[in-house]
């Protein structure tokens, strides 16, 4: 009766060591957790420019090594950027972003045949943050999404563009931005206020090379606690 007794404790006791050996080998071979954030930045010719390279620039100084990738299109409505992301959500959910900078909106108050009305400037801009929110990061989170107000219009800008630009960039395309971030929890990033605190960065629809230095530097102080957290 003994040996029988003792043979029944044994047996659980010699599955002990393999099962303990397993888990330790299956957490020595788990992949390390990702380094360095992988930064998506969509929009249109503002985006499609010099400051995603500036961008890196100041968090490669402060010490976080970041890819950004710029995904802008030059001269994208809202409507023509959420038909090419639908066309290349793939590609794009497959770059696994952590954070996703967003600024549409300027070539929606064109007076030309690319003029947005708001409501469909709306349902653009809220379709194309529908399809961001579906992207994970490497960790299988969701990856945060920064918007843009965008620039003023200025008066010396040519046609396309003219005083009714500007009015629509102001009374229509920024309100709604603002509240679509407010509704879906979106960081806000003001660069309206960037630059109409210093119109000499910004004589055309474009800025200037600082300018685009100084909308580098705005995303960056957004980031920065984010990054940080």
């Amino acid at each position: 009766m003994k040996r029988d007794a003792g043979q029944a404790i044994g047996r659980p006791a010699r599955l002990v060591l393999p099962v303990v050996c397993l888990l330790l080998g299956l957490s020595l071979c788990s992949p390390p957790p990702p380094r360095g954030v992988i930064i998506l930045c969509a929009g249109d010719s503002l985006t499609d420019s010099e400051y995603p390279r500036d961008l890196r620039r100041l968090l490669a100084r402060d010490g976080t090594a970041a890819r950004v990738l710029n995904f802008g299109r030059k001269g994208a409505t809202s409507g023509e950027y959420r038909r090419f992301l639908e066309s290349r959500r793939a590609a794009l959910a497959g770059e696994h972003p952590d954070f996703i900078l967003l600024q549409l909106g300027t070539n929606d108050v064109r007076l030309d045949a690319d003029r947005t009305d708001a409501q469909s400037f709306e349902a653009n801009m809220r379709a194309i943050v529908a399809v961001f929110r579906g992207f994970t990061n490497r960790s299988g989170g969701r990856a945060v999404i920064l918007l843009g107000l965008i620039p003023p219009v200025p008066e010396s800008a040519g046609f396309p563009f003219g005083p009714a630009s500007r009015e629509r960039a102001a009374r229509e395309i920024n309100p709604r931005l603002r509240r679509i971030a407010e509704e879906q929890g979106l960081v806000l990033v003001d660069n309206q206020a960037l630059f109409s605190a210093s119109p000499e960065l910004l004589r055309d629809v474009h800025p200037s090379r600082e300018g685009y230095r100084r909308l580098a530097g705005n995303w960056y102080q957004a980031l920065v606690p984010l990054v940080k957290n």
